[in-house]
């Protein structure tokens, strides 16, 4: 695991070698100083940027992109939710105490030019989980309904595609239910970030990411504004009917901050023949969702 000395040099230097940046692929703590260099970096440069407008809008959003990814390594390698709060405080620091015409600060750029050039071009991009994948797809449409970010899923016989859609990026929820019942309303519950000190981790459970999901009295809830017939494009593979559940956008927020190890809980609601609720329950893996939601800006 990296040592907090480890972490804390980093703030002695400018960013040096900017290296690949497609899929980190940095999941273990012999890595982590690894990850933790590249997200101290690209905080450094994306705080920048915001204050001195250093890259085209392209190059800026694959840049954070790439910041919301080593976060996801960093955390994934051992780093505490407290050491990467410090480390990424220390590059905004850094990065509001150069002159915005400096040697060091207009050298980085270049560098992050070069390097960003070509990512930020790209339409699709995989980042994969420890139990599930994201897929991100910059193409958009105005006439039909396509995923730009999705995670499919699948619970008991039911299934499920969780992610952004449309130019609006709107959260959905897309369930297609084996028996055809009908939910009348879908909830997602998501760890409370104010009222937690970091996330509920059971790699060794056998519930899967069930084991990963934060007890209701530690969560957020957000129910869905609205419940749809889900259009074909939008449908788990191989499903003809199914329903959408569109979330408020500050769920999308809410998700982004969280650990990328840990999972979200979608709820499906129903009323059963006595009257009482009867709740479905699916998981999403946060993973790298922030980095993805990044990535289609």
């Amino acid at each position: 695991m990296t040592s907090r000395k480890t972490l804390a040099v980093m703030t002695a230097r400018w960013p040096g070698i900017f290296a690949s940046i497609a899929i980190l692929g940095v999941s273990s703590p012999s890595h982590a100083a690894t990850a933790a260099d590249q997200l101290y970096e690209r905080t450094l440069m994306t705080s920048a940027d915001a204050r001195c407008r250093l890259f085209k809008p392209a190059v800026g959003s694959a840049l954070d992109a790439a910041r919301a990814q080593a976060r996801g390594a960093t955390l994934r390698s051992g780093v505490s939710q407290n050491e990467v709060t410090s480390l990424e405080a220390r590059a905004h620091a850094k990065a509001g105490a150069a002159s915005c015409g400096s040697r060091d600060l207009t050298t980085a750029a270049d560098r992050v030019r070069k390097a960003f050039d070509g990512y930020s071009t790209m339409l699709r991009m995989t980042y994969p989980g420890d139990r599930a994948t994201w897929q991100a797809d910059r193409s958009v449409s105005a006439t039909i309904a396509v995923w730009r970010l999705s995670q499919p899923s699948s619970f008991g016989r039911d299934r499920l595609v969780f992610g952004l859609s449309g130019r609006a990026n709107d959260m959905l929820a897309v369930a297609n239910f084996a028996d055809n019942a009908q939910p009348y309303a879908a909830r997602l519950v998501l760890r409370d970030t104010l009222r937690t000190q970091g996330p509920y981790l059971n790699a060794r459970n056998a519930k899967g990411l069930a084991a990963n999901a934060a007890p209701r009295n530690a969560s957020r809830v957000f129910g869905a504004e609205t419940r749809d017939e889900a259009p074909l494009t939008l449908l788990p593979t191989g499903a003809k009917t199914g329903l959408s559940f569109r979330f408020p956008r500050e769920a999308g927020d809410a998700l982004s901050r969280l650990d990328p190890r840990e999972a979200a809980t979608v709820e499906f609601v129903f009323t059963s023949r006595n009257g009482v609720d009867v709740v479905r329950r699916a998981y999403v893996e946060v993973g790298d969702f922030a980095a993805g939601r990044a990535f289609l800006r």
